[in-house]
């Protein structure tokens, strides 16, 4: 359903990063950091303003919109700029310096009983990462108590399909390419092994 015009002017802003742009080198560049978030980012936000502009859902939040707009042929251009304005400001909160690592004891027993272990829960998030096909992310999520990986094409979050989302890696070749240029596994290995955050994958258990 389109949403109808109001008088009211869009107020969303790129958030800032959680740490240094230099902060994840070297196994995401400064250089990579600044275009990601500072160019790729900041357009989904500027486009989201400008398409939201006199509308209703320039009064709501970014996960309103993406829950208004899932799924609606007339405003697939609002939901991927809301969806990937979110996906990536959740995606630099799954990272940190120094991470990977052992995660927390607040979600270790969990991931255990879901995976096995530790090193079979990293396992397969790099596996789903490496093999997905295209643009789109990799995420660890909470479904009814017990913990999986999926992917997502695009702009696609997991919350449109009932899921809560703990992790995301970011599987977009401007994610990756000026560093690793088509070496995705090698990326995708050492951003799970050197940069996960798992504090905030327990934070997100609520």
């Amino acid at each position: 359903m389109s949403a109808r015009p109001t008088t009211h002017s869009p107020s969303h802003e790129l958030p800032p990063l959680p740490y240094a742009e230099d902060a994840l080198a070297p196994v995401i560049s400064a250089r990579t950091v600044g275009l990601h978030h500072g160019k790729h980012q900041r357009g989904y936000v500027d486009t989201l303003n400008k398409l939201i502009a006199g509308t209703p859902y320039a009064e709501m939040r970014l996960e309103d919109i993406i829950t208004a707009t899932a799924g609606q042929a007339d405003e697939v251009p609002v939901f991927n700029n809301a969806a990937q304005a979110w996906n990536h400001d959740f995606y630099w909160k799954s990272l940190r310096p120094d991470g990977g690592g052992v995660p927390p004891l607040s979600i270790r027993p969990l991931i255990e009983a879901s995976f096995e272990s530790v090193d079979a829960c990293n396992a397969m998030l790099a596996d789903a990462a490496i093999k997905h096909f295209g643009s789109g992310w990799a995420w660890l999520v909470l479904e009814r108590g017990k913990l999986k990986v999926i992917t997502t094409v695009n702009a696609e979050v997991p919350a449109t399909r009932g899921l809560r989302p703990l992790l995301a890696i970011d599987v977009w070749e401007h994610a990756y390419y000026l560093d690793w240029e088509n070496r995705r596994p090698e990326h995708v290995r050492a951003v799970i092994d050197r940069l996960v955050d798992w504090g905030f994958a327990a934070d997100n258990l609520g």
